[in-house]
């Protein structure tokens, strides 16, 4: 495998980072992960657009997005494979041992990995800690993904792929890697940007696709969904056959396997789809 780092391709067992990188030492940077379908990625523009959204939130210069697509394209080109995980790491770069920035410049990791198809279905857990809605963190893409790992850890305890989070004031919001849409009365839904979740790009892609609409839910709401499912880069949309210990027997349901279905057709005619 081949990777970028800071501006040329290495071979992985070659490619350094210092270890006095911020990213590292402190959880100082931003990631996206990019879908690569036969040597194509998926909707980079949405996502080049949200890494400097996260940069900028957390204080980060701009990214060259110039020099992320030429990483993206030479990373994606020297790492033939059907379907792939591209993954761009941008980071505050060598810095003290301490909260605060040095002044060498941000560091940029771009790196392939294989993975293959999700299954149509799966089951989530909800867990007991919260996602802070008014955090400083909220709605970026930031390497700090301690509760997530703890989170994905206890869903996988438990036989499940995902956890779902409420926000602090009770109301669902999003899982560890995915956004969240539930099913009432035939209609879709899918909690607010408000509500602390990020802004996935193929939940944009779903909401512009299908009409769902956002709105405030309650974490109850999956007690009585007719119909739950996920979204993510490499999820797409997803049913979801169990949470906790409800069974939501038949998924993926109808509305959810249209959506799968419109998700595929207008993913698959316009691979950069742009924002409107």
């Amino acid at each position: 495998m081949k990777l970028w780092v800071n501006g040329g391709l290495h071979d992985a067992d070659a490619a350094r980072v210092s270890v006095l990188d911020h990213g590292l030492t402190v959880g100082d940077g931003v990631f996206e992960t990019v879908k690569a379908v036969r040597g194509e990625t998926f909707a980079l523009t949405r996502h080049l657009d949200r890494l400097t959204r996260s940069a900028r939130g957390l204080g980060l210069p701009d990214p060259d997005l110039d020099e992320v697509r030429r990483a993206c394209a030479a990373v994606v080109e020297a790492n033939p494979m059907e379907l792939g995980r591209l993954r761009i790491t941008y980071t505050g770069g060598i810095s003290p041992l301490g909260s605060e920035r040095g002044d060498t410049g941000p560091t940029l990791v771009v790196a392939l990995g294989e993975t293959s198809r999700r299954p149509d279905s799966t089951a989530v857990i909800t867990v007991p800690w919260t996602r802070n809605e008014r955090g400083a963190l909220t709605g970026l893409k930031t390497t700090s993904y301690g509760e997530n790992v703890v989170a994905l850890a206890r869903a996988r305890e438990h036989g499940a792929s995902e956890a779902l989070f409420a926000n602090t004031a009770g109301q669902l919001c999003e899982g560890t890697g995915s956004n969240v849409f539930v099913v009432l009365d035939g209609q879709i839904h899918t909690p607010p940007l408000a509500s602390g979740c990020l802004a996935g790009i193929t939940r944009a892609l779903t909401i512009d696709w299908t009409g769902a609409q956002e709105s405030e839910l309650p974490m109850d709401v999956l007690d009585r969904a007719e119909e739950v499912f996920l979204t993510s880069t490499l999820r797409d949309v997803q049913a979801v056959h169990r949470v906790d210990g409800r069974e939501l027997p038949g998924a993926p349901g109808p509305v959810t396997a249209k959506a799968m279905r419109i998700y595929e057709e207008r993913a698959a005619a316009e691979t950069d789809p742009l924002e409107r």
